[in-house]
């Protein structure tokens, strides 16, 4: 469902400035290259190599426009706002309002012994829910979710199709679980036997998320082998991402998709771990550090740094190696030659 919206209207939300005809109605929002007549868009050029194309774009569409200067010369109406795109986020919801499900337990779903369910809490067909289980306030469960006994979901929360959440482990409060995440499921720990060639080790721990942590699909936390492992307030993890047992993940960490942390990593608050990155065991990374896409992290990152490569190093150091290595075949030719013509002229 979505609703129509004036540019007037629009401006009031968030203190913006039309220039053009602010009745001008609106039914929703694209990115420049698909938005037509009646729609809303943003012109936010990140960098010089696309301004050129969106500035095309942006003087012929005639969908309405957010942003950050009037520019003479668009066809259609714009609305000046500080953030163009940060705007048409805030937006968002007016246009396509979250998916509300009704404070319902559908008769397929199975509910253990001993559950305590909060009000407004929806449970989707065919979930399962185990005994001993605690469910706060609002908490959305979609369909075929699994919790575990003794499990305890925060308000708010969201759970959606084929989430699972193992024995005893905790949500805090407005988590939200994408399709296919695993909350507790046992760390990869064994020992050698000579028997069994590995024996597995019991993880006897749980697995804590505490307030506003995002999982995307297929995302997975790992019990601890004993003790906790934890996502701290406010973390967003991408899809694929895996957490080893016992490490905790510190406030507001931005790990991107298939990041691989393993076992007893400590991370401090806002680190941000870009894509493919993957982090040795039993290492602490600084609050405030990045790493760029497919770093290794193999020992200690100290906070506010920038690292890049395998073994990750400080970006300045890998740009310039980088920069080197690219050189290195021309001055290989030119070192041949001179010992070329060193050999020639004492022959």
């Amino acid at each position: 469902m979505t609703y129509n919206l004036t540019l007037n209207e629009v401006a009031a939300r968030i203190n913006g400035v039309v220039h053009g005809d602010g009745s001008t109605t609106v039914t929703g929002i694209k990115p420049l290259e698909n938005a037509g007549k009646g729609e809303l868009s943003f012109f936010s050029p990140k960098t010089k190599k696309n301004s050129a194309a969106l500035q095309e774009l942006a003087r012929t569409t005639e969908a309405s426009l957010l942003v950050s200067a009037f520019v003479p010369g668009f066809k259609s109406a714009q609305i000046v706002t500080r953030n163009p795109y940060l705007a048409a986020v805030e937006l968002a919801p007016l246009f396509y309002p979250p998916l509300k499900r009704e404070a319902t337990t559908h008769p397929t779903a199975i509910i253990g012994a001993n559950v305590k369910i909060g009000s407004g809490v929806h449970i989707g067909p065919y979930a399962v829910i185990g005994d001993g289980v605690t469910i706060g306030d609002d908490v959305t469960i979609h369909p075929h979710v699994v919790i575990y006994d003794g499990a305890r979901i925060g308000s708010k929360s969201v759970l959606h199709a084929s989430s699972v959440v193992r024995e005893h482990c905790i949500l805090g409060e407005d988590c939200l679980l994408q399709s296919g995440v695993v909350v507790g499921g046992d760390g990869f720990g064994y020992i050698p036997d000579p028997k069994l060639g590995h024996k597995r080790i019991p993880h006897s721990g749980i697995a804590i998320l505490e307030e506003r942590v995002d999982l995307g699909a297929n995302t997975t936390v790992d019990r601890a082998t004993f003790g906790e492992t934890r996502i701290r307030a406010g973390a967003k993890l991408d899809n694929l991402v895996m957490i080893g047992h016992n490490t905790v993940i510190g406030k507001n960490n931005f790990l991107c998709s298939q990041v691989g942390v393993s076992g007893s990593v400590i991370t401090g608050d806002n680190v941000i771990l870009a894509g493919q990155v993957g982090v040795a065991d039993h290492l602490t990374i600084g609050s405030n550090s990045r790493a760029a896409g497919q770093a290794g992290i193999t020992n200690d990152i100290e906070p506010g740094i920038d690292v890049s490569g395998h073994p990750a190093r400080l970006a300045s150091e890998y740009r310039r190696e980088t920069a080197a290595l690219k050189r290195l075949p021309k001055l290989l030719v030119q070192t041949r030659r001179f010992f070329k013509g060193r050999d020639e002229s004492e022959g």
